[in-house]
Protein backbone atom coordinates (compact mmCIF):
# COMPACT_ATOMS: atom_id res chain seq x y z
CA UNK A 1 0.00 0.00 0.00
CA UNK A 2 1.44 3.32 -1.25
CA UNK A 3 0.71 6.18 1.75
CA UNK A 4 0.69 9.93 1.85
CA UNK A 5 1.35 10.24 5.55
CA UNK A 6 0.65 14.30 5.00
CA UNK A 7 -2.12 16.42 3.52
CA UNK A 8 -4.98 18.83 3.98
CA UNK A 9 -8.29 20.06 3.21
CA UNK A 10 -9.75 23.17 4.29
CA UNK A 11 -12.13 25.65 2.94
CA UNK A 12 -11.49 29.98 3.78
CA UNK A 13 -15.02 30.45 2.88
CA UNK A 14 -15.85 28.32 6.36
CA UNK A 15 -13.15 28.93 8.56
CA UNK A 16 -10.50 31.92 9.01
CA UNK A 17 -6.47 29.96 9.22
CA UNK A 18 -4.30 32.39 10.44
CA UNK A 19 -1.12 31.05 8.40
CA UNK A 20 -3.10 31.67 4.89
CA UNK A 21 -1.83 35.79 4.75
CA UNK A 22 -0.88 37.69 2.36
CA UNK A 23 -0.83 37.70 -1.37
CA UNK A 24 1.79 35.19 -2.34
CA UNK A 25 -1.22 32.83 -0.38
CA UNK A 26 -4.10 33.32 -3.12
CA UNK A 27 -3.19 30.02 -5.54
CA UNK A 28 -4.20 28.35 -2.31
CA UNK A 29 -7.18 30.52 -1.02
CA UNK A 30 -9.97 28.30 -2.01
CA UNK A 31 -11.39 25.39 -0.69
CA UNK A 32 -9.58 21.99 -1.08
CA UNK A 33 -12.09 18.58 -0.81
CA UNK A 34 -11.43 14.92 -1.08
CA UNK A 35 -12.99 15.27 -4.54
CA UNK A 36 -10.16 17.79 -5.45
CA UNK A 37 -7.42 14.73 -4.33
CA UNK A 38 -8.99 11.41 -5.42
CA UNK A 39 -7.81 11.26 -9.29
CA UNK A 40 -4.71 13.22 -8.16
CA UNK A 41 -3.73 10.16 -6.21
CA UNK A 42 -5.29 7.76 -8.44
CA UNK A 43 -2.53 9.42 -10.93
CA UNK A 44 0.29 9.05 -8.44
CA UNK A 45 -0.53 5.88 -7.58
CA UNK A 46 -1.41 6.72 -3.91
CA UNK A 47 -3.54 4.36 -1.99
CA UNK A 48 -4.30 5.71 1.47
CA UNK A 49 -3.43 8.92 2.79
CA UNK A 50 -3.42 10.98 6.33
CA UNK A 51 -5.28 13.72 6.56
CA UNK A 52 -3.53 16.38 9.15
CA UNK A 53 -5.49 19.06 10.92
CA UNK A 54 -4.79 23.07 9.76
CA UNK A 55 -6.52 24.62 13.17
CA UNK A 56 -6.60 24.87 16.57
CA UNK A 57 -10.04 24.04 16.65
CA UNK A 58 -11.83 20.98 17.67
CA UNK A 59 -14.79 21.38 15.54
CA UNK A 60 -12.33 21.05 12.53
CA UNK A 61 -11.19 17.60 13.45
CA UNK A 62 -14.89 16.92 13.96
CA UNK A 63 -15.76 17.58 10.64
CA UNK A 64 -12.40 16.04 9.05
CA UNK A 65 -13.52 12.50 11.14
CA UNK A 66 -16.70 12.27 9.67
CA UNK A 67 -15.76 12.60 5.97
CA UNK A 68 -16.83 10.98 3.33
CA UNK A 69 -13.29 10.04 1.74
CA UNK A 70 -12.15 5.97 1.48
CA UNK A 71 -8.44 6.93 0.80
CA UNK A 72 -8.21 8.95 3.78
CA UNK A 73 -6.88 6.13 6.24
CA UNK A 74 -6.75 8.19 9.26
CA UNK A 75 -6.68 11.51 11.08
CA UNK A 76 -4.10 13.71 12.61
CA UNK A 77 -6.22 16.35 14.54
CA UNK A 78 -5.97 18.75 17.43
CA UNK A 79 -7.11 19.32 21.02
CA UNK A 80 -5.66 21.34 23.40
CA UNK A 81 -3.05 19.81 25.12
CA UNK A 82 -3.50 22.31 28.45
CA UNK A 83 -6.51 21.57 28.67
CA UNK A 84 -8.08 20.16 31.78
CA UNK A 85 -10.41 18.23 30.37
CA UNK A 86 -7.87 16.83 27.13
CA UNK A 87 -8.82 13.34 28.02
CA UNK A 88 -12.15 13.53 27.72
CA UNK A 89 -12.10 15.58 24.30
CA UNK A 90 -9.98 12.35 22.95
CA UNK A 91 -12.33 9.43 24.84
CA UNK A 92 -14.81 12.26 22.38
CA UNK A 93 -12.58 11.92 18.94
CA UNK A 94 -11.71 8.34 19.53
CA UNK A 95 -16.04 7.12 19.70
CA UNK A 96 -17.42 8.91 16.95
CA UNK A 97 -16.93 8.65 13.30
CA UNK A 98 -13.34 8.34 11.13
CA UNK A 99 -10.42 6.90 12.72
CA UNK A 100 -8.21 9.15 14.78
CA UNK A 101 -4.43 8.13 14.86
CA UNK A 102 -2.62 11.43 15.96
CA UNK A 103 -2.36 14.73 17.67
CA UNK A 104 -0.50 18.25 16.37
CA UNK A 105 -0.44 21.36 17.70
CA UNK A 106 1.17 24.58 15.38
CA UNK A 107 4.35 24.46 17.99
CA UNK A 108 6.08 26.55 15.81
CA UNK A 109 4.03 29.62 15.71
CA UNK A 110 4.29 29.61 19.97
CA UNK A 111 6.17 32.23 21.27
CA UNK A 112 7.88 30.51 23.49
CA UNK A 113 10.31 28.34 22.30
CA UNK A 114 9.77 25.77 25.02
CA UNK A 115 6.24 25.46 24.85
CA UNK A 116 6.51 21.42 24.67
CA UNK A 117 8.40 21.36 28.00
CA UNK A 118 5.51 23.07 29.87
CA UNK A 119 3.72 20.91 32.63
CA UNK A 120 0.34 21.01 31.21
CA UNK A 121 1.41 20.68 27.81
CA UNK A 122 3.36 17.05 29.01
CA UNK A 123 0.26 16.27 31.09
CA UNK A 124 -1.27 16.94 27.84
CA UNK A 125 1.44 14.41 25.80
CA UNK A 126 1.00 11.73 28.36
CA UNK A 127 -2.81 11.64 27.90
CA UNK A 128 -2.15 11.23 23.85
CA UNK A 129 0.27 8.08 24.92
CA UNK A 130 -2.18 6.44 27.26
CA UNK A 131 -4.58 6.82 24.60
CA UNK A 132 -2.07 5.20 22.02
CA UNK A 133 -1.86 7.98 19.70
CA UNK A 134 1.11 9.55 17.77
CA UNK A 135 1.98 13.32 18.56
CA UNK A 136 2.91 14.88 15.21
CA UNK A 137 5.81 17.21 16.27
CA UNK A 138 5.43 20.96 13.62
CA UNK A 139 8.36 22.93 14.83
CA UNK A 140 11.28 24.67 13.12
CA UNK A 141 15.14 25.11 14.33
CA UNK A 142 14.31 27.21 17.54
CA UNK A 143 12.07 24.46 18.75
CA UNK A 144 13.92 21.58 18.33
CA UNK A 145 15.65 21.59 21.33
CA UNK A 146 12.66 21.21 23.46
CA UNK A 147 11.72 18.48 20.87
CA UNK A 148 14.68 16.39 21.40
CA UNK A 149 13.80 16.93 25.32
CA UNK A 150 10.47 16.21 25.02
CA UNK A 151 11.28 12.74 22.66
CA UNK A 152 13.28 11.28 25.16
CA UNK A 153 11.42 12.03 28.37
CA UNK A 154 8.64 10.24 26.50
CA UNK A 155 10.23 6.73 24.97
CA UNK A 156 6.86 5.00 25.00
CA UNK A 157 5.13 7.80 22.76
CA UNK A 158 5.44 7.74 18.65
CA UNK A 159 6.39 11.29 17.68
CA UNK A 160 6.71 12.04 14.00
CA UNK A 161 8.44 15.13 12.91
CA UNK A 162 6.30 17.35 10.38
CA UNK A 163 8.69 18.57 7.13
CA UNK A 164 11.99 17.56 8.18
CA UNK A 165 11.85 20.85 10.82
CA UNK A 166 11.47 23.25 7.70
CA UNK A 167 15.37 23.93 7.27
CA UNK A 168 15.78 26.83 5.05
CA UNK A 169 16.39 24.84 1.70
CA UNK A 170 15.63 28.37 0.28
CA UNK A 171 18.99 29.24 1.28
CA UNK A 172 20.98 26.26 0.69
CA UNK A 173 22.08 25.54 4.30
CA UNK A 174 20.57 26.27 7.50
CA UNK A 175 23.11 25.36 10.16
CA UNK A 176 21.37 25.38 13.67
CA UNK A 177 19.01 22.52 11.77
CA UNK A 178 21.95 20.54 10.60
CA UNK A 179 23.59 20.77 14.25
CA UNK A 180 20.56 19.93 16.49
CA UNK A 181 18.59 17.18 14.25
CA UNK A 182 20.72 14.63 14.80
CA UNK A 183 20.62 14.99 18.46
CA UNK A 184 16.37 14.22 17.42
CA UNK A 185 16.73 11.21 15.10
CA UNK A 186 18.82 9.85 18.35
CA UNK A 187 15.45 8.83 19.83
CA UNK A 188 14.25 6.12 18.43
CA UNK A 189 10.82 6.58 18.97
CA UNK A 190 10.48 9.75 16.29
CA UNK A 191 9.75 9.13 12.60
CA UNK A 192 9.70 12.15 10.31
CA UNK A 193 8.04 12.99 7.20
CA UNK A 194 9.68 13.95 3.90
CA UNK A 195 6.61 16.68 3.52
CA UNK A 196 6.64 20.28 3.24
CA UNK A 197 9.99 20.57 1.45
CA UNK A 198 9.62 22.38 -1.76
CA UNK A 199 7.89 25.49 0.37
CA UNK A 200 11.07 25.61 2.06
CA UNK A 201 12.43 26.01 -1.48
CA UNK A 202 12.39 28.80 -3.98
CA UNK A 203 8.94 28.67 -5.19
CA UNK A 204 9.27 29.17 -8.84
CA UNK A 205 12.64 27.98 -9.38
CA UNK A 206 13.27 25.03 -7.27
CA UNK A 207 15.19 21.73 -8.37
CA UNK A 208 16.02 18.00 -6.86
CA UNK A 209 19.11 19.25 -6.66
CA UNK A 210 17.72 21.80 -4.09
CA UNK A 211 16.00 19.83 -2.07
CA UNK A 212 19.45 17.03 -2.34
CA UNK A 213 21.50 17.62 0.33
CA UNK A 214 18.70 18.30 3.24
CA UNK A 215 16.69 14.65 2.06
CA UNK A 216 19.96 12.92 2.15
CA UNK A 217 21.24 13.84 5.44
CA UNK A 218 17.54 13.11 7.33
CA UNK A 219 17.57 9.67 5.62
CA UNK A 220 21.65 9.10 6.88
CA UNK A 221 19.98 10.33 10.46
CA UNK A 222 16.80 8.51 10.66
CA UNK A 223 17.51 5.81 8.27
CA UNK A 224 15.15 4.84 5.85
CA UNK A 225 12.77 2.61 8.34
CA UNK A 226 11.54 5.97 10.74
CA UNK A 227 11.32 8.13 6.71
CA UNK A 228 7.36 8.81 5.72
CA UNK A 229 6.60 10.50 2.17
CA UNK A 230 4.09 13.28 2.33
CA UNK A 231 2.98 15.20 -0.34
CA UNK A 232 1.64 18.53 2.46
CA UNK A 233 -0.75 18.81 -0.73
CA UNK A 234 -2.38 21.07 -1.38
CA UNK A 235 0.00 23.56 0.81
CA UNK A 236 2.65 22.18 -1.91
CA UNK A 237 0.59 23.57 -5.23
CA UNK A 238 2.47 26.77 -4.26
CA UNK A 239 5.57 25.20 -5.51
CA UNK A 240 4.68 22.19 -7.47
CA UNK A 241 2.17 19.93 -8.91
CA UNK A 242 1.56 16.70 -6.31
CA UNK A 243 3.28 15.09 -8.95
CA UNK A 244 6.28 17.39 -9.21
CA UNK A 245 6.40 17.32 -5.66
CA UNK A 246 6.57 13.29 -5.91
CA UNK A 247 8.85 13.09 -8.58
CA UNK A 248 11.22 15.63 -7.14
CA UNK A 249 11.50 13.57 -3.96
CA UNK A 250 12.39 10.91 -5.72
CA UNK A 251 15.03 12.38 -7.65
CA UNK A 252 16.04 13.64 -4.55
CA UNK A 253 16.31 10.47 -2.60
CA UNK A 254 19.79 8.35 -2.37
CA UNK A 255 19.04 5.24 -4.09
CA UNK A 256 16.87 3.16 -2.34
CA UNK A 257 16.51 -0.48 -2.69
CA UNK A 258 12.68 -1.80 -3.48
CA UNK A 259 12.24 -3.29 0.21
CA UNK A 260 13.39 0.27 0.97
CA UNK A 261 10.59 2.72 -0.98
CA UNK A 262 7.99 0.44 0.08
CA UNK A 263 9.01 1.33 3.68
CA UNK A 264 9.37 5.45 2.96
CA UNK A 265 6.31 5.44 0.24
CA UNK A 266 3.91 3.35 2.73
CA UNK A 267 4.99 0.67 5.30
CA UNK A 268 6.58 3.12 7.60
CA UNK A 269 3.31 5.15 7.73
CA UNK A 270 1.19 2.07 8.57
CA UNK A 271 3.38 0.60 11.18
CA UNK A 272 3.96 4.29 13.10
CA UNK A 273 0.40 5.34 12.84
CA UNK A 274 -0.91 1.37 13.11
CA UNK A 275 -3.10 1.74 10.16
Amino acid sequence: MRVDAHHHFWDPARYSYPWMVGDVMDPVRRAFTPDDLRDVLVAAGIDRTVLVQTLSDLDETREFLRLDADFVAGVVGWVDLTSPKVGDDLDELLAGPGRLIGIRHQVHDEPDADWLLRDDVRRGLTTVQDRGLAYDVLVRARELPAAIATAHAFPDLQFVLDHIAKPRIVDGVDAAWSELMPGLAAAPNVAVKLSGIVTEADWSRWTADDLRPFVEHVVEWFDTDRVLFGSDWPVCLLAGSYGEVLAGLQAALPELSAAEQELVYGGNAERVYSL
